[in-house]
């Protein structure tokens, strides 16, 4: 009865009308017809069954689809497109886009007018791109199930959700699998991408010129690079997780400014994180677990501060070729490094003495791989044994003046660790 009344009393407001809500059945045509009579505000309901794409939402509307509703493209162009501010999509099955790169055919495509426009809890499965934020700002993009193309090399393929100049999008809570790059932005800014699972692709974040946003709390699992922040400044990626991912986890490409914290990568990778170019960054309280390099450091990449990590048995646990003493610690905490015999007799957690994770002999492996068949010489283990003995002819290099006693310790939940598992276990069978 009370709601009634409010009910009753506001509709009595001036300019107040209640929403029109549009029960559309599935067939050819019923969709766009809808679309067409709708006025603004109106929620559309589809019924179960095959609804005919493409359509464009040109007004402010909610599309919401029962269970078993299917909008279906027709293989042509994309399958939604959003051109009006305050549109939600919800509760859809989306497939069937065309297959063009040049006009970005997606399962779901936001114009620059489409202001605050969301995009909730759907299935989008074989379209070339999953969703295009392609000017969308202060858009949403969550608890979406995007599943791309297998039928191209990966390269070829769409990414699962694309930004471009879209300041404000947020894209959280998704599983995207399959296709390129799980998130692909280029030219934007302000961007949040927040508790995603990536698997089976190429990149599962990518960067490119996107300044002063924010990735937390992702899960990649079995890609090829997991995170990739390239010609991009201001960065937070924390508390992200890379788990057998097959190249590198976490790589800095021209990026600065940026702080990489709080991240796991474990396993699989040829490199847990690449630097290049990559300057003022601070790196913190990060695990980097179970790779062939911990950390690769190169192209003169300056001024970051790398401190409270954890370098756990990597067959390498730096690699770095330069002249200059780079020191990895900062306010008297260095990094905890698995392979350091230390001791700590005052018991304040830091070691007593200092680490260096790589000698002469290092640097000249890496700069000439063919050393390596002389690594077991006598003339070899006499040159580390003289640098083990008199620290004074060691080289310039990465040097921890403070290095920790104990790892940081980063929890992985239960059904990521399955998964992670599972991914082990299929890369042992593809390199067998």
């Amino acid at each position: 009865m009370l709601r009634s009344l409010i009910l009753s009393a506001l509709m009595a407001l001036p300019g107040f009308a209640a929403a029109e809500v549009v029960s559309v059945p599935a067939g050819q045509g019923a969709l766009a017809s809808a679309m067409r009579t709708a006025g603004a505000g109106a929620e559309l309901r589809l019924a179960p069954g095959i609804h005919s794409g493409p359509v464009t939402i040109g007004r402010a509307l909610t599309l919401t689809c029962e269970p078993g509703a299917v909008i279906d493209g027709g293989e042509k162009g994309s399958v939604i497109e959003v051109t009006a501010p305050g549109v939600t999509v919800q509760g859809c099955i989306i497939r069937g886009s065309g297959s063009s790169h040049e006009t970005i055919d997606s399962g779901i495509q936001m114009t620059s007018g489409a202001t605050g426009a969301q995009v909730l809890d759907n299935r989008l499965e074989g379209n070339l791109y999953g969703v295009d934020i392609h000017g969308a700002r202060d858009s949403l993009v969550a608890r979406n199930t995007i599943l791309g193309r297998q039928d191209h090399r990966m390269n070829a393929r769409g990414n699962g959700v694309y930004v471009w100049n879209a300041p404000g999008a947020r894209v959280e809570d998704n599983d995207i699998r399959f296709g390129r790059d799980g998130i692909f932005t280029n030219t934007s800014r302000d961007n949040v991408f927040a508790r995603n699972l990536f698997r089976d692709l190429r990149f599962a974040v990518h960067y490119m010129y996107t300044n002063d946003s924010e990735v937390i709390g992702n899960v990649s699992i079995g890609n090829h690079l997991g995170y990739a922040l390239m010609f991009s400044d201001r960065i937070s990626a924390r508390d992200n997780l890379s788990l057998n991912d097959r190249d590198h986890g976490v790589m800095l490409n021209y990026a600065n400014k940026s702080d990489i914290t709080g991240n796991l990568v474990r396993g699989g990778q040829e490199k847990c994180t690449f630097i290049y170019n990559a300057h003022k960054n601070l790196i913190f309280g990060n695990r980097f677990e179970g790779c062939d390099i911990g950390i690769h450091f190169t192209a003169g990449s300056e001024s970051n501060a790398v401190t409270g990590n954890a370098f756990i048995g990597n067959r390498t646990q730096v690699k770095y070729v330069g002249s200059r003493v780079v020191e990895w610690s900062l306010d008297g905490r260095g990094n905890y490094w698995s392979d350091n015999p230390a001791f700590d007799l005052d018991g304040d957690g830091i070691a007593d003495g200092v680490y260096r994770p790589n000698d002469l002999m290092d640097h000249i492996l890496w700069s000439q791989p063919a050393a390596r068949l002389l690594l077991g010489s006598p003339a070899v283990q006499l040159v580390r044994w003289s640098q083990s003995s008199f620290p004074a002819t060691l080289p310039g290099g990465v040097i921890d003046s403070h290095p920790l006693m104990e790892p940081v310790v980063i929890p992985v939940a239960p059904g990521i660790r399955a998964l992670e598992e599972q991914t082990r276990g299929e890369n042992r069978k593809e390199g067998s």
